[in-house]
């Protein structure tokens, strides 16, 4: 009972209004194929506890390819790329793609590849950290 009062103490603490989850991402309009406009210039916050996403829009153009890039609440971003998935046909003209993440400034330019050792997304990471605390109260009081 010890144990389960502490985690929920925990958890009230990270989820409590004072505690602001803020995301960073690029936010750009429309920069040609050769500027894709992921250099630091570009990185903005987003609204706290609003935008909690970052979005990626690629327009494929017969100028070139177009990119606008901005902060996003989830709801809107997923209903935009669900909407625009059918004109999403990458290396075709006119195709449209927009994509959606969330973790900071990962709608910038594509990672470099490096196995699979990517980034842990803030919840896994609140996750794990809970349930070590878990584990080590409980090995504590037994």
């Amino acid at each position: 009972m010890w144990l389960l009062a502490v985690a929920t103490t925990f958890c009230g603490l990270l989820l409590a209004p004072g505690f602001a989850l803020q995301i960073q991402c690029y936010q750009c309009e429309e920069f040609q194929l050769n500027n894709d406009c992921s250099a630091p210039e570009f990185i903005v916050n987003c609204t706290v506890n609003v935008q909690d996403m970052c979005q990626k829009e690629v327009m494929e153009k017969s100028s070139g390819i177009l990119y606008r890039k901005s902060c996003a609440s989830s709801a809107a971003c997923l209903i935009a790329s669900a909407g625009y998935q059918s004109f999403c046909s990458p290396g075709k003209m006119n195709s449209v793609c927009i994509s959606c993440c969330n973790t900071p400034l990962c709608n910038g330019p594509r990672p470099k590849k490096r196995g699979n050792s990517g980034t842990m997304p803030r919840a896994a990471t609140l996750t794990t950290l809970l349930l070590s605390l878990l584990v080590i109260l409980s090995s504590m009081h037994c």
